[in-house]
């Protein structure tokens, strides 16, 4: 994709016509700017001069002169460059159908005649295509050019003069592909000119011309005038004969009063061949000095036209990266497409990756292709990814094409982030016995979720959570029998995470109920400790007496106490005597290395 390339213009190019043996220095013509695709060109312009001032004897020059463009229907103007030139340093303040023109480049030369004083011409450029493309077909006047000033020292060598021209660049889809170039600088005779139009395509020589804007030629004074291409001497009889190229007249509207400027356009297929990358303009004169400000080439020219079409964007959730299907097309082309052209994507106009076509691709053919893009962290979730052909991610491409505007395809996407969720500390339990527990996570779910919209939901196990089976139901009672993990699954859309948290079963501090009433009525019949037994398996429970006698001992696999004593003195069957009591729990437990002791009452 060349893109019309716009380079530095170093001079504006004229060619005076006078009547004076005079010095002149050339500064050489260069490419402005080049278009490829089906475009034509045409000029729209007029001069101040009232007469030719060869012929007739004024003096002042009028500030004001009109021109029409009439394009036929279906015609799209793509650029207008508006010029005007004259006598003196310059005027840069006119007006365009009433809006106010500064000139965006300004040049200027100055010639010495042989009477040694320097008279100074000026030209002046400005971008109006924003102006044509809203007028479009009517009237363009130009005001307010004023070369007054000093005129009357161009008037004693009759090179007072002052005009405009438009040089407007239209497509139309029914054009044939033709490559534009528009070339401007600074060059004049009398004597030999040598111009070398460089960056020509000439693939096919149907319909080739060249068109040349000059400044001040004369009908009346054709001494040794010539214009060639390639050695070959122009003419387009009736209005430019071979031996007065430049000599007042516009080849659009077959005008022979263009007084001091032209508007001429000739025909060239004879004259080029293809394969040529350049071609040799020649200007040569006895008397007249020449001004010629532009030069426009149009040659047919076969072109691709490289197009793009993502057809399918897959995101992959908690993934950074995507995988893209595309297709690259030469469709509306007269050429085909080389291989290894560049392709690029951008997200939210950010470059991300090039890859290249891996064939050429026939008239009317298309490429199907496939990438990984891994976009950056700080790029949004939802973002604009465009794709563009022949374009190697700075903008730049590799192949002339048609169209050099429609490689691009844009479409919205979205990554699929992982639900965020909080880290939370799982629930305890007491130890109901052989590590039973009774849990209550009800409220878990708003502390996990952070997102209000996410759905959660609880699983035993990790499988469980993943398949979305066997879904934990009463979150608010939920027994386990030992210590456990729960995962949760946190749901966002297509996309879901799955976390966890542990349920643990501690032994909580056993409950001692220190009165036993012995007398089998089925209450405090025995010395009861609420979460000992199989919950502390390797308790050791010692009773002893008032006097430190021990009296009893008991672990998790005897019964507990009952008022018997089966250590000591043993008194009336075993029993012992009302009283208060003493015990020791030793716990064997980690958590509570210290034992637990205190006092009971036994009552018969």
């Amino acid at each position: 994709m060349l893109k019309a390339v716009r380079l530095k213009l170093q001079y504006c190019l004229f060619i005076l016509f006078g009547l004076f043996s005079l010095k002149i220095s050339a500064q050489d013509v260069s490419l402005y700017e080049q278009f490829n695709g089906r475009y034509d060109f045409i000029f729209v312009g007029n001069t101040m001069n009232p007469a030719e001032n060869n012929q007739v004897n004024f003096c002042t020059v009028p500030t004001i002169s009109s021109a029409d463009l009439n394009l036929p229907p279906g015609n799209e103007v793509q650029s207008a460059f508006l010029y005007w030139a004259g006598s003196g340093t310059g005027d840069f303040n006119v007006r365009l159908n009433g809006l106010d023109i500064t000139p965006q480049r300004t040049f200027s030369k100055t010639q010495i005649s042989t009477d040694n004083r320097p008279r100074p011409f000026f030209c002046a450029f400005t971008d109006v295509t924003s102006i044509v493309s809203a007028t479009g077909n009517g009237t363009y006047t130009l005001s307010d050019l004023d070369v007054n000033a000093n005129i009357t020292l161009y008037c004693s060598n009759r090179t007072n003069f002052a005009g405009w021209a438009i040089v407007i660049v239209y497509k139309n889809d029914l054009l044939p592909v033709n490559q534009l170039n528009i070339y401007d600088g600074l060059q004049s005779i009398p004597e030999n000119i040598i111009i070398s139009l460089s960056d020509l395509n000439v693939i096919n020589t149907t319909g080739a011309q060249i068109g040349f804007v000059a400044w001040e030629g004369d009908q009346g004074l054709s001494d040794g005038e010539t214009l060639s291409v390639n050695d070959h001497i122009l003419s387009n009889l009736p209005l430019n004969p071979e031996t007065n190229a430049f000599n007042g007249t516009n080849t659009f509207t077959q005008s022979d009063s263009l007084y001091n400027m032209d508007l001429d356009v000739y025909d060239i297929a004879d004259y080029v061949h293809p394969g040529d990358q350049s071609a040799t303009i020649k200007l040569s004169s006895s008397a007249d000095y020449v001004m010629i400000s532009t030069i426009v080439t149009k040659l047919n020219n076969n072109l691709p036209d490289a197009t793009i079409v993502i057809s399918n964007v897959v995101s992959s959730c908690g993934s950074r990266q995507i995988v893209v299907d595309y297709t690259v097309s030469n469709l509306n082309s007269t050429k085909e497409l080389p291989a290894h052209v560049p392709v690029s994507f951008f997200a939210d106009g950010r470059f991300i990756q090039t890859t290249f076509t891996l064939i050429p691709i026939p008239i009317g053919g298309h490429e199907n292709g496939q990438i990984i893009l891994t976009l950056p962290d700080d790029l949004p979730d939802d973002f604009m990814l465009k794709a563009v052909a022949d374009d190697n991610g700075s903008g730049n491409g590799t192949v002339t094409e048609i169209n050099e505007t429609n490689n691009g395809f844009e479409l919205p996407a979205t990554l699929l982030p992982l639900p965020e969720f909080n880290i939370v500390q799982g629930p305890n339990a007491c130890n109901e016995g052989f590590t039973k527990g009774t849990f209550d996570f009800s409220g878990y779910a708003d502390l996990i979720r952070i997102d209000p919209a996410d759905r959660i939901s609880f699983y035993p196990t990790r499988e469980d959570a993943e398949n979305q089976t066997n879904a934990i139901a009463n979150t608010s009672h939920y027994n386990a029998a030992s210590s456990q993990e729960i995962f949760v699954r946190i749901d966002k859309g297509v996309c879901h995470t799955v976390t966890s948290f542990a349920l643990v079963v501690k032994n909580c501090p056993p409950t001692v109920y220190n009165y036993i009433s012995a007398n089998n009525d089925g209450l405090n019949d025995y010395f009861y400790i609420k979460g000992l037994r199989d919950i502390f398996v390797n308790f050791k429970l010692s009773v002893y007496n008032r006097w430190g006698k021990l009296l009893w001992t008991g672990n998790n696999n005897s019964p507990d106490w009952d008022g018997d004593a089966v250590k000591g003195l043993v008194v009336s069957g075993g029993r012992v005597p009302d009283g208060t009591y003493f015990y020791i729990l030793e716990l064997n437990d980690p958590d509570y290395p210290q034992p637990l002791n205190g006092y009971l009452y036994f009552d018969k």
